[in-house]
C-alpha cells in the first residue's frame, strides 16, 4: 500500500473524517467505473458506490492493510454489485403486471461505425455471467493483475484466469461478425 494511503487509513481509523474523505476522493472514480460497467445504469452505480463507501466506513477498523486500500474497496464494491445483480435477476422473474415491449426492428448497416462497435461490445460484456463480467472489468478496464483480482474476490488465481479466458471467448463469439 502506498505510504500516503497507509497514512490516510491510519488517520481515518483513529477517527479523522477528513482522512476518510480523502480516501473517498482518491477512489470514487475507480469504484464508479466498476459498478457502472457491471450494471449499465448511472444511478444504480452511484448508489452502489455510496453503499461501498458507507460499508467501508463502518468496517474501517477491520481493514488490516494486508492489501491495498483500493483492493479492499474493490472487494466491497464487487460484492455489493454481485448481490445487486442477483436481486435484480430474481426480481425479473416476479411479474409486475406490465407487458414487455418488443425491441424495435432495425436494418443492419453495411459498415459498422465505431459507436456501433462500442455499443455492441458494451452489450456483449453486459451479457456475460456476473462473475465473468466482474473479472473481465477488473482485468481489462481496471488493468489489475490476476493476483490482485484473486485477492479481491478471495478466489484462486487459476480460477480468475479461467473465468477471464471464458469471458474473452464468449466476447469473441458474440462479436465474431465484426471481424
Amino acid at each position: 500500500m502506498e505510504s500516503n494511503d497507509r497514512e490516510l487509513v491510519i488517520r481515518a481509523q483513529s477517527g479523522d473524517r477528513t482522512a476518510f474523505d480523502q480516501l473517498v476522493k482518491f477512489n470514487k472514480d475507480k469504484m464508479f467505473a466498476l459498478t457502472y460497467r457491471m450494471t449499465g445504469d448511472r444511478e444504480t452505480a452511484l448508489d452502489l458506490v455510496q453503499d461501498t463507501f458507507m460499508a467501508a466506513f463502518r468496517e474501517l477498523q477491520s481493514f488490516r492493510a494486508e492489501a491495498d486500500f483500493s483492493s479492499w474497496l474493490y472487494r466491497i464494491a464487487s460484492n455489493k454489485t454481485l448481490n445487486f445483480l442477483k436481486r435484480r435477476k430474481i426480481m425479473s422473474f416476479i411479474p409486475l403486471g406490465g407487458k414487455n415491449m418488443p425491441e424495435p426492428a432495425y436494418e443492419m448497416p453495411d459498415s459498422i461505425t465505431a459507436s456501433e462497435m462500442n455499443r455492441r461490445l458494451t452489450k456483449a460484456v453486459a451479457a456475460l455471467p456476473p462473475k465473468q463480467k466482474l473479472i473481465f472489468n477488473l482485468r481489462f478496464f481496471e488493468q489489475l493483475p490476476f493476483g490482485e483480482i484473486a485477492q479481491i474476490l478471495k478466489k484462486g488465481e487459476s480460477t480468475v484466469k479461467t473465468n477471464y479466458q471464458k469471458a474473452v471467448e464468449k466476447l469473441r463469439e458474440s462479436l465474431k461478425d465484426l471481424r
